[in-house]
């Protein structure tokens, strides 16, 4: 067995000669994690000088905004408190039943907008403070590869400047994509511009089956938008298909209208004030129709922002996908060049699993640490209006890897408590386990689509990360009345073909 080498030492770690030992190139979550952990490791003995470089360029609408990334400025934070927005709606018109009594409220776009973009602020302000308290260069540039110890940082409006470094960390994430479609980028805009939009959203198109479009969709429906979503083959690609469905099927039944087999293929402005014409086509009915539409958002899927960052000329391959091709120890073809984050091939697109990497990335570079990046059992949560938590495999994935005959399925549909008292569904919640029966019944797959999805999963991954089993579960004192406890009392199989319901009580 070849042994793994974990750090490149072809050149000194110490009189090298460069600038800085290291130099991070993007400033998202991945990216700040990797360059903050890394100046841990500077002492006096061993001093080091880290740098990171990170430079937002516009989206087509002309969009910007600050240090942190995607996540912070246009993805899971902004994400996450309009999705409270629209819990809030929902909360309120489950008030009365709970003897709350009084004037109905009405929802304003900008308040939340402004609220939400003033903590982003915050947050962007205290990124720039703490990096200067830790001794960390910040360069607000666009960083392109000269050579491979060398990139050229610029600015409009400045001139040019090289930097050196003896290692780097290409950490530069990704950005929508558009469709090729007549009128796409003059008149579409995508999860980058939502969350900033300086007018009241209207009725809106939401392009795409993604979990970014259907969040989207989600919060904006519930905030008293008029929202469609436009759906070209299945939704949630790569998740589980059962979820998915159910997930979808919510949505619609909570005034998401959905088209199915549905595809835009040219949007033109009708009148101004931001009044869209959008012909949608359904090929396989041979079916057009043009609707009328106030914004229209992509996410149809993301692209690594690599183009511009002169790779060729530090020679670090990429894929025909354009993703950078890395080794188990996120190390480029050149040696001591690495990437984390969106930008890899194989990797995850996920904000925790950016972080994680760069730290241990950087425990490896200059702690002698070797723990390598583990990509298996990483949780997820989709945001949509019941939410949906995940870990381990699809059951469907799960079958075509282990085959169906060595799996066993529990699952159970549940009523929260909570949702009693306004007669709300009783089989909208949904959870299961994908067992290995070859294994005592490890769990490898665990779904849930309920209120607080996120929170329980989270814990649900660590034991997992364990090896939990069913048995285990089963072992387990549950916590009276919550939806997490619902884990600790499956009983009914799919394989039994018994129904999934249960009743409530104790």
């Amino acid at each position: 067995m070849t042994e793994v080498k974990l750090i490149d030492t072809e050149a000194p770690e110490t009189n090298h000669g460069y600038d800085f030992d290291l130099m991070v190139i993007g400033g998202g979550s991945g990216g700040l994690a990797c360059g903050k952990a890394a100046i841990s490791y500077s002492t006096e003995a061993k001093p080091l000088k880290v740098a990171i470089c990170d430079f937002v360029k516009p989206s087509p609408p002309g969009t910007k905004w600050g240090l942190g990334g995607t996540c912070v400025n246009v993805g899971c934070i902004p994400k996450k408190l309009m999705h409270q927005a629209a819990l809030l709606k929902e909360a309120r018109s489950d008030a009365t039943y709970f003897g709350w009594e009084g004037a109905d409220l009405t929802h304003n776009w900008t308040t939340l907008r402004d609220n939400v973009n003033n903590h982003i602020k915050k947050l962007n302000f205290g990124y720039r403070t703490e990096l200067a308290g830790k001794g960390i260069k910040y360069y607000n540039k666009l960083a392109k590869f000269v050579d491979a110890h060398t990139v050229e940082l610029t600015k409009p409006g400045q001139e040019p400047e090289k930097v050196t470094a003896r290692r780097f960390v290409v950490a530069v994430g990704g950005r929508p994509t558009y469709p090729d479609i007549p009128g796409a980028k003059e008149y579409g805009i995508t999860s980058d511009d939502i969350f900033q939009l300086q007018r009241d959203p209207g009725k809106v198109l939401c392009i795409g089956a993604s979990y970014v479009s259907l969040e989207c969709a989600g919060f904006l429906t519930h905030v008293g938008k008029d929202v469609t979503v436009a759906i070209r083959s299945i939704p949630l690609r790569g998740f589980d298909q059962q979820m998915a469905g159910l997930v979808a099927d919510y949505m619609e039944a909570h005034g998401t209208r959905l088209l199915r087999q549905c595809v835009p293929v040219k949007i033109e402005e009708t009148g101004g004030d931001h009044k869209y014409s959008v012909t949608l086509q359904w090929p396989g009915l041979n079916k057009t129709k043009v609707e009328q539409y106030d914004t229209i958002l992509f996410a149809t899927g993301r692209s690594a922002d690599i183009p511009e960052l002169g790779l060729d000329a530090a020679g670090i391959k990429i894929t025909d996908k354009g993703k950078i091709v890395v080794d188990q120890c996120e190390r480029t073809s050149v040696p001591h060049i690495y990437a984390i984050g969106d930008v890899i091939e194989g990797g995850l697109e996920l904000t925790p699993v950016a972080i994680q990497a760069g730290r241990q990335l950087a425990a490896r570079l200059y702690a002698g640490a070797t723990k390598l990046m583990d990509y298996i059992n990483v949780p997820t949560t989709i945001f949509t209006p019941l939410e949906y938590g995940c870990v381990g495999y699809p059951e469907e994935d799960a079958k075509a890897k282990f085959g169906e005959d060595n799996l066993e399925v529990y699952h159970t549909n549940f009523t929260p408590l909570e949702w009693t008292l306004p007669g709300r569904e009783d089989t909208a919640c949904y959870c299961k386990l994908v067992c290995l029966k070859t294994e005592k019944e490890k769990v490898i797959g665990f779904h849930i689509l309920s209120p607080n999805a996120g929170e329980i999963t989270q814990g649900v991954a660590l034991a997992m990360k364990l090896g939990v089993t069913k048995e285990t579960f089963d072992d387990t004192i549950g916590i009276h009345p919550t939806v997490a406890e619902t884990f600790t009392t499956m009983a009914i199989t799919k394989s039994s073909g018994e129904a999934a319901d249960t009743g409530g009580g104790c």
